[in-house]
């Protein structure tokens, strides 16, 4: 669309369809904010002065008289240690992005095995949402075992065409549908990558919230991996920052790279300690999220049905993460604006999160329980569907 043709449809009265999205994306927030009831309040949604109330009660977690971090020192010290810590690892960095601590651990490994190449899934993260930042930036070249949604097999591995220095596994595979193997499944991978001595790293964004499906401990499960990186701003809730965590020696190469990165930031204080207050307050929650999530993705299906939607799919059906993907047979748009229209209607927001297109009217969203979600039993989230399907159009969509 031209910029006359925009002018000239404002001048009509017309609105774009950016400027309809950016009008419902407003709507939606406004809507969550002021909601009686709502699976997650997540941090990023807060104001700057509630986020700043935060830090200052966190006092329970460091020593807030202590003088302010320089280069990596002080608090930013102290939560590498826990990680490294509750990751069983000899030892932890700090590192501004996910994005960065992992390029850097896999340019490391790459020059140890002398190999560049990421054995990874087609929807981890690096291919999704990097803007092939491995290649571009990083020097490496990654190649894709399977694109199914599932995290790939031990076949998979073992029987790839072509060498590789490293292979890499998102756990949680979020783009998936935040699926994870079971604990045999991740050991046999992990066994035939060692078999094409191979290198393992694990994408760990999420690796929190994986204990209950995988059913071992933190460090169990780093345990299998060379490296592991953790993010601390999706369920821990902290300002945001994550960590690469592994061998004392790659560790401290990883230092040097994250400097040449531009990752050596003069003070991370804020970021440090909302993440230790997250280590300290949502960590232990999480296995109640996930077991609660489980509760609400069984409503769920339960209440489509009843309501005479022809086809819903949550998905998994049994929640591996506290977090998990709902289908259903319409176009995204109509269903953004039944979800954020249903919220200001009743005060209850069944599905916050944006809808996606999956294919001609067909959309997916995901779903969140974190601590807000702990208050609504299967029969209130029944409830919601009914008043949400009440406001899907009766033609379109397959109704």
């Amino acid at each position: 669309m031209t910029d006359t043709t925009e002018r000239d449809e404002r001048a009509t009265g017309q609105e774009t369809d950016q400027e309809r999205r950016a009008r419902l994306r407003a709507r939606r927030m406004a809507a969550h904010r002021s909601a009686r009831r709502v699976f997650a309040r997540f941090a990023f949604h807060k104001t700057l002065r509630e986020r700043l109330a935060e830090l200052d009660a966190a006092e329970g977690v460091h020593d807030l008289d202590e003088l302010s971090d320089v280069y990596g020192d002080g608090v930013v010290e102290a939560l590498e240690a826990k990680v490294a810590g509750l990751l069983g690892t000899e030892a932890a960095a700090f590192f501004p992005t996910g994005t960065m601590a992992q390029q850097v651990a896999l340019r490391c490994w790459a020059g140890r095995t002398g190999n560049p190449t990421v054995a990874l899934h087609a929807l981890s993260h690096p291919e999704v949402h990097e803007r092939n930042a491995f290649s571009e930036v990083g020097g490496l070249r990654p190649v894709r075992l399977t694109d199914e949604p599932r995290l790939p097999t031990a076949a998979e591995v073992r029987d790839f065409e072509e060498p590789f220095g490293a292979l890499m596994l998102e756990l949680p595979l979020r783009d998936a549908g935040f699926v994870l193997p079971s604990w045999e499944e991740l050991t046999e991978v992990v066994e035939a990558a060692r078999e094409r001595d191979a290198v393992v790293h694990f994408d760990g964004a999420r690796l929190w919230e994986s204990t209950v499906h995988l059913g071992r401990s933190l460090e169990e499960i780093a345990g299998l991996a060379d490296s592991v990186y953790v993010s601390f701003y999706k369920s821990l809730e902290g300002l945001g920052g994550a960590a690469l965590a592994g061998p004392k020696e790659l560790v401290e190469e990883s230092k040097t790279w994250r400097h040449r990165y531009g990752g050596q930031v003069f003070q991370q204080f804020p970021t440090a300690l909302s993440a230790l207050a997250g280590l300290e307050r949502e960590l232990p929650r999480l296995p109640e999220y996930v077991a609660h999530a489980r509760v609400v993705a069984a409503a769920l299906r339960e209440g489509f049905a009843a309501a005479g939607v022809p086809w819903a799919r949550v998905y998994p059906e049994v929640p591996h993460t506290h977090d998990f993907q709902v289908w259903l047979p319409y176009e995204a748009d109509i269903l953004m604006e039944a979800s954020v229209r249903t919220a200001e209607e009743t005060g209850v927001f069944l599905f916050a999160a944006a809808w996606s297109r999956g294919g001609p009217g067909l959309a997916m969203t995901e779903v969140c329980v974190r601590s807000p979600g702990l208050e609504w039993t299967a029969e209130d989230v029944k409830t919601a569907v009914t008043d949400f399907v009440a406001r899907l159009p009766e033609e379109g969509g397959g109704r």
